[in-house]
């Protein structure tokens, strides 16, 4: 497979690249990043796009996979794998774009996702010393996060609707709309997620104590029932089922331990305690596990990670506040939960590095915004 075949994938996919970059521009300034960041940081997310495009090209991969289901579609439509291959074939089919312009479109996606991420971290660390900020700015170019969000594939969209989710809970009450647009997009492509979000807005709705009894009321009502019809549809599509009681999701959860535990991204999670599997799951590979390139810059962010989980965590022992007046119920709920539920399903470390982007975002701005003391004025 070429990576271009005719002048037509040249000019398109040139032509998406700078869209992107005019996207970028533009939608950088509603996060708060400037043009010209915006534009380093496309540029920095677009090189490890046409890097993932090379590599699955000579490697294998499912985008490789969504590319050919978009030149041959069948016609499906659905959430998840569905909904990729469906968008793929209008892409391919429709549009005509080469595999090179098809990835582009979803590095956009991925590329709006990490504005509203560096949005929320530049809220969060303003009043910070510049170590603080210098820190949230290596989060947002930690290669892992700019690799597994520039390519064809539902990782783009889950952490563009991540970041927007992040992003709307800074401020929910005048960011209602776009919480609702990043709920949607991720049902697009993980529906249990959209789910788990929407769970997460209720408990946070319950639980508000600026709030009046009538508001939530509504607002847990409303939740509740988006929630009722989200989750059994989520479950079914996880494949749980219908019916859910302590002997199915056993089941489930065995059966999902025992996928991919064999080969180089495989562990024997089903025999590690739980805190044992949550460290595994959002903080392996550890430096001495590298075996590659790829495994060494992975255990790098990962030591990174660790290092601001564990000052952020003596921070909130010591009971700092923020007071930027965030929806940290809804933060911390999506956040746990997210990390819960996928580290008990999950054992194949390739796939962890991909997926715990869904809720890790959350997780480093709820620890960045507690750490280090406020500049004096």
């Amino acid at each position: 497979m070429e990576i271009v075949s005719s002048a037509y994938h040249v000019l398109s996919a040139s032509f998406i690249f700078f869209l992107g970059a005019a996207i970028s521009a533009t939608i950088g300034r509603k996060f708060n990043v400037s043009p010209v960041k915006s534009l380093g940081l496309y540029g920095w997310h677009t090189f490890f796009s046409l890097f993932y495009c090379w590599y699955v090209l000579r490697s294998g991969g499912d985008a490789i996979a969504y590319f050919r289901h978009g030149l041959f579609w069948s016609g499906e439509i659905g959430v998840g794998t569905s909904a990729v291959r469906a968008m793929a074939a209008l892409l391919v089919s429709g549009i005509g774009l080469s595999i090179l312009g098809t990835f582009l479109v979803f590095n956009i996606f991925g590329q709006i996702g990490l504005l509203a991420f560096w949005g929320s971290l530049k809220e969060a660390t303003q009043d910070k010393p510049w170590r603080i900020r210098w820190l949230a700015t290596l989060i947002i170019f930690l290669p892992s996060v700019s690799f597994w969000t520039s390519a064809l594939g539902k990782d783009a969209i889950s952490f563009m609707a991540t970041g927007l989710a992040l992003w709307s809970s800074l401020n929910l009450s005048r960011r209602g709309l776009l919480m609702a647009f990043a709920i949607g997009a991720m049902f697009i492509v993980r529906p249990h997620m959209a789910g788990l979000m929407v769970t997460a807005i209720a408990i946070a709705a319950l639980v508000d104590s600026n709030a009046s009894l009538i508001k939530k009321v509504l607002l847990g009502i409303g939740a509740a029932g988006v929630a009722a019809a989200l989750v059994p549809f989520a479950l079914r599509y996880a494949g749980v089922g219908e019916v859910v009681d302590v002997e199915s999701l056993t089941e489930y959860i065995d059966k999902r331990q025992s996928y991919n535990t064999e080969g180089g991204g495989g562990v024997d999670i089903a025999s590690m305690s739980l805190p044992l599997q949550l460290f595994t799951y959002l903080f392996r590979p550890l430096l001495f596990e590298a075996r590659s390139v790829f495994g060494l810059a992975a255990a790098l962010d990962n030591l990174i990670l660790l290092g601001l989980f564990l000052f952020g965590g003596m921070a909130l022992l010591r009971g700092r506040k923020t007071g930027l007046g965030e929806n940290r119920v809804f933060l911390w709920a999506y956040a746990l939960g997210a990390w819960l539920i996928l580290s008990m399903t999950t054992a194949n470390l390739g796939i962890a590095l991909r997926q715990k982007w869904m809720f890790a975002p959350m997780l480093i701005f709820l620890f960045i915004s507690v750490i280090g003391r406020k500049r004096s004025a």
